[in-house]
C-alpha cells in the first residue's frame, strides 16, 4: 500500500570550492555534464546519519541507501512473525512487533534509513473511520464516505491519543539505531487517504472519488482539509518522538490530471509542508507518488526537500527537471531484483551516475515486490554501500 521542493532551511547551504586535487570519478564527470546537477557540496557533519547529510547537500562519500518495503514478506524472518500474528493491524499496532519488524532489515542489511513498520491508513480509526486490512484483499473501509454528513463525522487526528504505540516505537527505534542510520517515519497524503476512504478500499478506476470531486467538490475539499490538518500534526508527532525524516506517500494523486492535481492534491501537500516547516524547519520531508513523471514540475511546488522518483522516470531527466536544489530518491525498478546479480549491479551504477554526486538517496522506484529473493536484496545493499563518489 505504501504508498516537490526545497525548504527554506536548506536553501541557505552554499557550495564551497575545494582547492585540493581529487582522484578521477565517473560520478564527478557526470555531475558536471547533467543539466540541473547539484552544486559542489559542503563538508559533512560526522555526527549525523549519512542520509541526513546527503539530503542537506553536504559532502558524502556515497549515496545513502534504503528500500521501500524493506521490512516485509520477502524476508523469512517476517514470514515467521506473520505465521504467529496473522493480522496486519496487530503487527503494525503492537510496539514490540513494530520495533522488531522495523529492525529486521537493519540488522541484516544495515540500510541508511530505518523506516517505521506501519501503514498509511493507521490514523483512520482515530479519525472515526473504521477499517481493516484483510489478507489477500487489502484495505477495507467499512463505511465509505460520500456525503457532507459523513465528512462532519470525521474527527481530526490526535496521534498521542489514538496511536501512542507509534511514538513509543519511534523512540525505541531511535535508541536502538543510535544515529548509525536515520529513523524514518511516514504518512499518507490527503488525496490518497481520501481515495481509500471514498472508494472503500483499493480501486482500479477511482470512479467514486472522481464522481465526488467533479460533482460535489465542496464535500471532497472538506474531507481533504481534515486529512491535511491531521497529517501535519501526525508528522510533527513522529518528529517529536524520534523520526529524523518523514516520507509522504501520495500514491493515488497521479490518477489526477495535472489541472486536477493542482486543485485536489497540490494545495493540501503544500499546506502540510508549510505547517511542518514552521515547527520543524530542519526535518527533511520526502514525497513519493508513483507514476509522477507528468507532474514533476508541479510536485516541485509543494516545497518538499526530497522527491522520490518511480522507475518510469529517467533519473537524469528527473534531476534536470527538478533542478539543483532538490534532493532526489530512487529509482531502480523493483523488478530488477528478480534479475541476475550482474543486472542489479549495472542498474544501481546507472542510477547513481545519472543522479550525479550528492543530494541523492538510492532506493527503488516502488516497494520491494513479494517473492523477491532475499539474497538479491542483500546484493543490492552490498553493491550500493560499496559505491564511492
Amino acid at each position: 500500500m505504501f504508498c516537490g521542493v526545497v525548504s527554506t532551511s536548506f536553501t541557505s547551504i552554499l557550495p564551497r570550492k575545494q582547492h585540493h586535487s581529487t582522484p578521477f570519478s565517473p560520478f564527478k564527470s557526470i555531475q558536471c555534464s547533467l543539466p540541473g546537477a547539484v552544486a559542489e557540496p559542503k563538508t559533512n557533519n560526522a555526527t549525523e546519519p549519512l542520509l541526513l547529510n546527503a539530503v542537506r547537500g553536504l559532502d558524502v562519500e556515497r549515496p545513502p541507501v534504503w528500500l521501500m518495503r524493506q521490512a516485509g514478506r520477502y524476508m523469512k524472518s517476517y514470514q515467521i512473525i506473520c505465521e504467529k500474528y496473522p493480522s496486519f493491524r496487530e503487527r503494525s499496532e503492537n510496539v514490540d512487533l513494530v520495533v522488531e519488524i522495523s529492525l529486521q532489515p537493519w540488522k541484516v542489511f544495515q540500510p541508511d534509513g530505518v523506516i517505521l513498520f506501519s501503514d498509511i491508513l493507521t490514523p483512520l480509526s482515530g479519525m472515526n473511520i473504521p477499517f481493516d486490512i484483510v489478507k489477500g484483499k487489502g484495505p477495507v473501509i467499512f463505511d465509505p464516505v460520500h456525503s457532507a454528513g459523513q465528512v462532519d463525522q470525521v474527527r481530526e487526528f490526535i496521534p498521542e491519543e489514538s496511536v501512542p504505540y507509534v511514538g513509543e516505537a519511534l523512540s525505541i527505534l531511535r535508541k536502538e539505531v543510535d544515529n548509525k542510520s536515520a529513523v524514518l517515519g511516514f504518512v499518507g497524503a490527503p488525496f490518497t487517504l481520501a481515495s481509500y476512504v471514498v472508494e472503500g478500499g483499493s480501486s482500479k478506476h477511482f470512479s467514486k472519488i472522481k464522481r465526488l470531486a467533479f460533482s460535489e467538490p465542496k464535500i471532497l475539499h472538506s474531507l481533504l482539509q481534515k486529512f491535511t490538518t491531521s497529517m501535519a500534526r501526525y508528522i510533527q508527532y513522529q518528529a517529536d518522538n524520534g523520526a529524523q525524516a518523514v516520507q509522504i506517500f501520495d500514491s493515488w494523486a497521479t490518477e489526477l490530471s495535472p489541472v486536477d492535481f493542482e486543485r485536489f492534491s497540490l494545495p493540501y501537500l503544500k499546506q502540510i509542508i508549510d505547517t511542518v516547516k514552521k515547527s520543524h524547519p530542519e526535518l527533511p520531508l520526502i514525497l513519493y507518488a508513483s507514476g509522477s513523471g507528468g507532474l514533476l514540475e508541479r510536485i516541485a511546488l509543494t516545497g518538499v526537500d526530497v522527491v522520490s522518483l518511480d522507475w518510469t522516470v529517467d533519473m537524469a531527466d528527473g534531476r534536470r527537471r527538478l533542478g539543483p536544489n532538490v534532493a532526489i530518491q530512487g529509482n531502480v525498478d523493483p523488478g530488477v531484483l528478480f534479475g541476475s546479480k550482474e543486472l542489479i549491479t549495472d542498474r544501481i551504477h546507472d542510477t547513481v551516475r545519472k543522479a550525479g554526486r550528492g543530494k541523492h538517496i538510492l532506493n527503488l522506484g516502488h516497494g520491494i515486490v513479494v517473492g523477491t529473493p532475499e539474497e538479491n536484496v542483500a546484493h543490492f545493499f552490498e553493491v550500493a554501500k560499496g559505491i564511492k563518489y
